[in-house]
């Protein structure tokens, strides 16, 4: 992993924690709008950890790679200018537009995006739910005009992350629309029309810097003053866990493919439409599904202070063992990092699971916590923590015992209670 990648993210997390932390301030004492849920909240931070552990281990299969297209079709000979990184921007930006297009349109590929509109709030907090379910990449494809003009891989690769982030800003309630930019950019009111689930303004706005694509190619739709967005997608996920939901689509895909009688429908269930089912499938094995957006009902299990403390301090603890990972991969052999991955996985899946009141969450902590015990005993140390502090394993020790037996106590002794209504 570059070493600039890791400086950004440790630029960047902070950042984005910070702007989340204003954006509650603000809606709470200034504002007074009610934007933000606890624990929806906290399952979009625990859906921004399992990414970063993704992407640093770089576990994305890349088809065809983007030096492999300038090698083979550039007709011209860019130098390195100003205008080389506008038209990189551009062209990136034209690819992300129809690599989400696609991701709208087509069965399979929904489940590399159902993640980032699975909360049921609109919030900075929710844009940080990116998906660990896109193996592959396409946007390879939609970079072809700007391989054909030559644009150095170099540039792109520096200006991807700087698109990606980009996109942060206007996942929130509380910006108004923002006049003569509301025909130029993407604002915070044209993304609300994205991620709401109402018939007008579902599939629309799919643009991701530049509003011009969804006004070229026919998706765009204003915010209507009479049409509250309603948040979420037509299926509710209704869960914390953002590993489960991450791959909530694609195991339903599965199901339909196994249960579908006909053997064309097993093959093109994958392809079709997004939400596509066999008739035969639909029929026999129906699921929730949301007709109007104005009868939804939030999913909100009323937790206890005390379980909702644990999970935002356990929230915590994993953010600082995800931290030092990131920060020490370069320390670590590629097996060693995988085992690091797994153990983070396992703790995120356990607490999102609690904070489900799930009855086998004390299951994952169980492991987490053996996982712990067990690699500290096997090499003698937490991946080189001595030699920043020798004390530190002791700590870490004591956190894997303690955390287990919090887990347990909520287990079994909270009673676990349905939904509330919103």
């Amino acid at each position: 992993m570059p070493t600039y990648y890791v400086t950004t993210l440790n630029i960047v997390i902070p950042l984005f924690v910070g702007l989340i932390l204003i954006e509650i301030f603000y809606s709470r004492f200034v504002n007074k709008t009610f934007v933000i849920r606890s624990m929806d909240t906290l399952s979009s931070l625990c859906s921004g950890l399992t990414n970063v552990i993704r992407d640093v281990l770089g576990l994305t299969f890349i088809i065809i790679s983007y030096g492999f297209l300038v090698d083979n079709l550039a007709i011209f000979k860019i130098e390195s200018t100003f205008i080389v990184y506008i038209l990189a921007f551009i062209g990136i930006d034209f690819a992300g537009y129809w690599v989400h297009r696609i991701n709208h349109s087509i069965n399979y590929f929904w489940n590399h995006h159902i993640i980032h509109h699975s909360s049921e709030e609109f919030n900075l907090a929710c844009a940080l739910r990116q998906s660990i379910s896109n193996f592959f990449s396409l946007g390879f494809i939609f970079l072809i005009p700007t391989s054909i003009l030559g644009i150095p891989a170099e540039v792109i690769t520096f200006l991807a992350p700087l698109h990606l982030f980009a996109q942060y800003w206007y996942h929130t309630r509380l910006i108004g629309k923002l006049g003569f930019l509301e025909y130029i950019l993407v604002t915070p009111s044209h993304h609300r029309v994205h991620h709401a689930i109402n018939n007008e303004y579902l599939d629309k706005n799919l643009s991701q810097v530049f509003i011009i694509w969804d006004k070229i190619f026919g998706t765009f739709q204003e915010e209507l003053d009479d049409v509250p967005p309603v948040y979420g997608v037509k299926r509710p996920v209704r869960s914390w866990n953002p590993i489960l939901i991450n791959f909530k689509h694609l195991w339903l895909l599965i199901k339909d493919a196994w249960r579908a009688e006909n053997l064309i429908d097993k093959f093109r269930i994958w392809f079709m439409p997004t939400g596509w089912r066999p008739k035969d499938v639909k029929n026999k094995f129906p699921v929730d599904f949301i007709d109007s957006s104005m009868d939804y009902e939030k999913y909100y299990p009323k937790l206890s202070f005390k379980l909702q403390a644990w999970s935002w301090l356990q929230y915590v603890l994993i953010f600082c063992f995800m931290m030092y990972f990131i920060n020490n991969l370069y320390r670590l052999t590629f097996s060693d990092a995988i085992i690091y991955a797994i153990f983070l996985y396992i703790s995120i899946y356990g607490l999102t699971s609690l904070m489900d009141q799930e009855p086998h969450a004390w299951i994952f902590e169980i492991i987490k916590s053996s996982i712990g015990f067990l690699l500290i005993v096997i090499y003698g140390d937490w991946f080189f923590l001595s030699t920043y502090n020798n004390d530190a394993i002791i700590f870490v020790q004591i956190y894997f015992l303690i955390s287990a037996l919090i887990v347990l106590y909520f287990s079994f002794f909270e009673k676990k209670t349905l939904p509330i209504k919103s």
